[in-house]
């Protein structure tokens, strides 16, 4: 498996923005704190990370920007889906108690009347919800639905 962060290095500035999404000094900052966290949370000892601190930035950043699922980062990075999880829930959590990386909360835009139009970008997109089966619970997806329906009206016609 590449190592994604080695791979950016070679990236310029520009296109580092472009891709990962934030300029080349706040990641290393963004690392920076992580390193720092990661080193007290693991003072006694513990197992070594299978993603170093900066492709589990990386991973996370990722998952903002492109908001794909757990399954995907896991695969893109070699790691379990609910270790994606874990790693996301992880980088969040010690980057806003850092205190660095806070957004305003929503009282901070109430206030501000400088503000005359909000954009909202919404696109819906199907997901895949488990369905009951006899047996457990099997995937299902609306092409499949609609293949099911056909073959039920089919059969009901033929019978």
């Amino acid at each position: 498996m590449e190592d994604k962060y080695e791979k950016s290095k070679n990236l310029s500035s520009k296109n580092f923005k472009r891709i990962i999404g934030v300029k080349r000094k706040i990641f290393e900052e963004m690392a920076r704190v992580l390193g720092v966290a990661y080193a007290i949370k693991h003072e006694n000892g513990g197992r070594s990370p299978k993603l170093s601190i900066e492709n589990q930035l990386m991973l996370t950043l990722e998952y903002w920007r492109q908001y794909v699922t757990f399954a995907e980062l896991g695969f893109n990075y070699g790691v379990a889906e609910s270790t994606a999880h874990d790693i996301v829930e992880w980088v969040e959590d010690v980057l806003v108690k850092s205190g660095k990386y806070n957004l305003p909360g929503k009282k901070a835009f109430i206030d501000d009347r400088s503000l005359k139009i909000v954009l909202l970008d919404v696109t819906e997109s199907p997901i895949e919800r488990p369905k009951k089966t006899r047996t457990g619970f099997t995937l299902v997806s609306e092409e499949e639905k609609v293949h099911n329906k056909d073959v039920n009206i089919r059969e009901q016609r033929d019978a």
